[in-house]
């Protein structure tokens, strides 16, 4: 089950979340053009590796190039390969536009970062003794992910469901498409041994603090909206709260 797009206009242009996947383009771009993308040394030297995190073996001095606590931040541009980039792109263009609509610009940043650094931690926790760095902002997309669902379970999205050879498309609420991509993660977490592969932990994490995060303090972290905003929004696009039909 592949989304595709949502049913949820926003009141502001994403900007953040624009710039967001233009950087991780960028990061991407310049690692694979960089000779320690092959050999594995730039993910070591800016990917999290939780026993040089936790100070239990720290990183060779040709390898440390920066704090391992900066490496909670760096992890989150960077990515293993063209799909791994997609795939996370794909999520943050869908769903991301409607959770930075409802922060604000200065909110959503803090709290995507957050989301990165708490999927980190959880992965980190889970696999103290863990050498394998870890890259990717599946982690802190994973807290938007969780935000949505808190925030628009009913909201419709469009998915690609493949059928042998055949595929079908369809609209099902975003608690159902979330929920199953949840699920899944568990699913694959159980079977997995930790070392290497896709950091399961790490999207658990980030899910969970999303989605607590916007239920336990959603009415803090959302600011009101501008009245005038929503009475000035165009056919087509997301109805005045404030008029009934």
């Amino acid at each position: 089950m592949i989304p595709l797009k949502d049913e949820n206009s926003t009141l502001s242009t994403p900007i953040l979340s624009y710039a967001i996947i233009g950087i991780c383009v960028v990061v991407f771009l310049i690692q694979i053009s960089s000779s320690g993308f092959d050999n594995g040394h730039l993910f070591y030297s800016y990917g999290v590796v939780p026993t040089s995190l936790l100070g239990i073996e720290p990183l060779p001095n040709d390898l440390n190039k920066i704090d391992p606590y900066l490496t909670l931040i760096t992890s989150m541009f960077m990515h293993g390969g063209f799909m791994h980039l997609i795939g996370n792109m794909l999520y943050m263009w869908i769903f991301a536009d409607n959770i930075e609509d409802d922060l604000g610009k200065v909110k959503f940043i803090l709290f995507y970062l957050a989301s990165g650094v708490a999927a980190a931690m959880t992965q980190v926790y889970l696999n103290v003794n863990s050498t394998i760095p870890m890259v990717g902002a599946s982690g802190a997309i994973s807290g938007v992910l969780g935000a949505y669902m808190v925030r628009y379970p009913k909201n419709k999205v469009l998915v690609l469901i493949p059928l042998g050879f055949f595929t079908q498309l369809v609209k099902i609420p975003a608690m159902f498409v979330l929920g199953f991509w949840f699920i899944l993660q568990f699913i694959s977490s159980s079977g997995s041994s930790g070392q290497g592969g896709v950091a399961y932990g790490a999207h658990i994490g980030g899910f969970v603090f999303g989605a607590a995060a916007m239920f336990f303090f959603g009415n803090f972290l959302i600011p009101k909206k501008a009245f005038f905003k929503a009475l000035n929004e165009k056919d087509g696009k997301k109805k005045n709260p404030w008029i009934q039909d």
